[in-house]
């Protein structure tokens, strides 16, 4: 019975790359200067008495480097969609043409490029904690195995295995981070 004890590695892992996915999509919010569609994501819009991702209430397209447009599909809610734009905290002035809203990305300035880095960095630490969370259940599974009649040996096995796969993901949030400050500061 005990020699067949096992920790879910995959499902470690898994969880770690929730983690990194989660990442990736913060920073894909955070401007860089350049335009980008999914730095809308996270703006929402009251359409027909619900929140809304703009998304789903136009078409979003990037036509050159610093500008998004957005075609609003519903004439209604053009100025809801505006409204949206403006509160997000974004930085952008939306202009309005008809039914397509226009939004000029503005030059970066360096203390804008500096805040930015630091809350990439910021969305980085949570990356990571939350893998070191996994890593804490997976030591957790370990404990409980070794009172189940793990072997010392099988349990310090699973214990480097959790680690090394905790040091792998750590180091890509880190890579991660460094690319992404990289990528801000670059003028």
């Amino acid at each position: 019975m005990a020699d067949d004890i096992e920790i879910d590695l995959d499902d470690l892992e898994r969880r770690m790359q929730g983690a990194m996915g989660a990442l990736k999509t913060e920073f894909a919010s955070l401007r860089t200067g350049r335009a980008s569609a999914s730095m809308l994501e996270p703006v929402m819009v009251d359409a027909y008495g619900q929140m809304t991702p703009i998304n789903q209430v136009g078409t979003v397209n990037v036509p050159e480097p610093r500008m998004v447009t957005i075609n609003v599909w519903d004439k209604s809610l053009v100025n809801k969609v505006e409204k949206a734009i403006r509160e997000s905290g974004l930085g952008i002035n939306p202009q309005t043409n008809g039914p397509i809203i226009m939004l000029p990305i503005p030059e970066l300035n360096e203390e804008r490029r500096r805040e930015l880095t630091k809350v990439a960095s910021h969305y980085a630490e949570h990356a990571r904690v939350a893998v070191r969370n996994v890593r804490r259940d997976g030591m957790d599974q370990i404990k409980k195995a070794k009172a189940d009649g793990m072997s010392e040996d099988d349990q310090k096995f699973w214990e480097t295995a959790v680690q090394e796969l905790t040091d792998k993901f750590v180091k890509l949030v880190d890579e991660a981070l460094e690319h992404k400050q990289a990528e801000i500061m670059q003028v």
